[in-house]
Formats: C-alpha cells, structure tokens, sequence
C-alpha cells in the first residue's frame, strides 16, 4: 500500500524545500538518533534567546490590547498560532466568519498573504479577487474568499490591511487570519490553534516548533483545539474544539462530484498521485490512507507554487489534492484541472466557542 506510512514520499517540483521542512520537523517532534540530539543541543541557546524577545514582545502587546477601541471601530478577533505550520486555523476562520455571519455579524478577514510573490502586492494591502492568482494574494486568503463570500484584504502590515478593510466596508467583525505575534495589529480577542502534534519538543524557533514560549498562552484569551484526541497543551482556563470533517470530493474543473465513501470505492484498483504544499502534508496522505485510497504521494513546501508541466507529466489517472493546493491551480489546462480532484474540509467548532465569542464580542 503506497501511504506516506509505508515508503519515503517521493518530492514534489521544490523537493528540497519539502525535504528541508520535514528534516526539521523530525528535528523537533520526533528526534532520532545521536545527531538530532546534537542538533537540538546546538540550537537550545538561540532558540531561548529568541523566546526571551518574544516574551517581552508578548508582554507589550497584552499591555496595548488594554486600550479600548474607538467607537465605531470593528472588534478584531485573532485566530493564530504558537506553534509553526498547519494546525487547521484556516478551516476554522471559515468556520467562524460563517457562524457570526449567520447570526447577523458583519464580518472580514485580513490576513498576511502568505504564498504571494508579488513583492508590491505583499506589502500593499489589497482586496482579495476569489477569481485572483496566489502570486497576487496567496492562497489561503483566496481560499477563505471563495468559501465564505465575504471581504478579505491582505498585507504585510496587517494594521495597515485593517485600515484597509474598515474603509471598503462596515463591519463588526474583523477575524485576522495568524497574527498573533504582530505587535502593530489592534486586538480585542486572541486564540490560539492546537493541533494533535501537540508542542513538539516544547522549545522556541529554530530549537524547537514554537513561535513564543508556552506559557504565553496564558494571556490569550482562548485555546482552540482541533480534534477531540488532541491534548491540552497548558492549563487554560478557557479550552474549546472544533472537527474536521472531509465533506466531499471534486474535480477542479467541477464536472464531476463524488462523496466521499463513493469516492473512496471507485479508486480502488486505479493509479492515483496525492499533492500537498500545506504545512502537514502527512496528514493529508493520511486521510486518504484512512479511507483506503492507495496513492503515490508528492509533499510539497508550504505554500509553494505548483508547476503545471510538472502537475501534469504525473502518471495517475487521478491527481488528488487539498482545496488549497487547488487555488494555485488557476488558469491550469482545462484536461489537466478535469484530472485533478479536490478533497474539501469543513471544521465544526462546538456551539459554546460561538456562543462565548459573541458574548465577548457584545463586551
């Protein structure tokens, strides 16, 4: 069975930045032998320094969320990471923006951009086209546009992208995607994701996964995790879930709809190629593995573009990715989008974490 558990994942069109991220992620989540141990030794002193500047950076933004925002300001609520890659945040925004708009909440998203290339449209904020290209905006917030309609801006000074943002529209609601170390950006609520990774190594960038030290989550207003089996990294006062459910499947082209069981037994027996350029590709190859899809599987770096001879040359029948690789699709051949499929996600969060949000967000 080709799973990313039974054979080394054969690299994609940017192998080595792919090979690089999981070498480090092996580094910090599952160290072997007498060389990681070194490794980790040798970084221990910078990764404390680090965390040192991010504690005081910590402290001067839970010193600035204390100033009230002006009258007729949106709320603006952070949902980010302590930890490095994909915790299922973008699943979540979605999620969140769909909720609070449902019950009457003008809402936007601002977010960095990660994944563009466009060096005047990485520092401009801009408004996201759901039509547009990830060089332009990258691909998470094309995503978010696409699956909840509503305006999204992004830019690398996420304050200047809420400035933005509030001038095209009135809004109540402003739901920035990451940015929880940003000191520039204004803030009224802050979460923090987990994932079932839990925190590694429990160090700070580069010795360790962790983009500020645990305890920082202290001062955040709540944790987030994904998963019911996930565990609770620290003793927060304030803990809620959500799921992640695989909904259905798609050709990109969307010619051709499957659910996902029907999905699963039509592939059985045929060759098939699994992309991901997400922050845990394992976990995806994962998935499919869990629903008995047999696939050659292709990790790519995070965010990383897509080379469409490269997508194309491929030999499966079908070329199976997730729904943010598939933004980066755009423009692709039109025979080659009818052979690529889509797995689509949606995240549940539990009824309390809505119902708590609003609560804060009525102050």
């Amino acid at each position: 069975m080709t799973t990313p558990h039974a054979f080394a994942p054969r690299p994609g069109p940017t192998g080595w930045r792919a090979a690089l991220e999981q070498r480090i992620r092996q580094l910090w989540f599952a160290p072997r032998g007498l060389a990681d141990t070194l490794i980790g030794l040798a970084l221990r002193p910078l990764g404390s320094l680090l965390g040192a500047i991010a504690a005081q950076r910590r402290e001067q933004i839970a010193h600035d969320k204390l100033t009230p925002r002006s009258f007729g300001e949106p709320a603006v609520v952070i949902v980010g990471n302590l930890l490095v890659g994909g915790t299922g945040k973008t699943p979540l925004i979605i999620a969140l923006a769909k909720s609070l708009t449902a019950r009457g909440w003008r809402v936007g998203v601002i977010a960095r951009g990660h994944g563009s290339t466009d060096q005047v449209a990485r520092n401009a904020p801009r408004l996201v086209r759901r039509d547009g290209a990830t060089i332009d905006f990258g691909d998470e917030p094309i995503l978010i546009a696409q699956e909840t309609g509503l305006p999204v801006v992004v830019g690398r000074d996420r304050g200047a992208a809420l400035r933005r943002l509030s001038a095209l529209a009135a809004l109540d609601v402003v739901l920035s995607d990451d940015g929880l170390q940003h000191v520039g950006l204004r803030r009224d609520i802050e979460l923090a994701v987990f994932d079932s990774r839990g925190t590694g190594n429990g160090r700070c960038l580069p010795a360790g996964p962790l983009r500020e030290p645990l305890s920082d989550a202290l001062l955040l207003d709540a944790i987030v995790l994904s998963g019911s089996a996930t565990p609770t990294p620290i003793a927060h006062s304030r803990i809620f879930r959500f799921q992640t459910l695989m909904t259905r499947f798609t050709t990109l082209d969307d010619s051709q709809r499957w659910e996902i069981g029907e999905f699963a037994a039509q592939m059985q027996g045929l060759s098939l190629d699994a992309v991901a350029g997400i922050g845990a590709p394992e976990r995806f190859f994962g998935q499919l593995a869990g629903l008995g899809i047999e696939a050659r599987c292709w990790p790519m770096a995070d965010h990383a573009p897509i080379d469409e001879a490269w997508l194309a040359a491929l030999p499966g029948r079908w070329l199976i990715m997730t729904a943010k690789d598939a933004v980066r699709c755009v423009g692709f051949d039109d025979a080659l989008r009818s052979r690529c499929v889509v797995l689509h996600i949606e995240a549940v969060p539990e009824a309390a974490l809505i119902d708590w949000l609003e609560d804060r967000l009525r102050g």
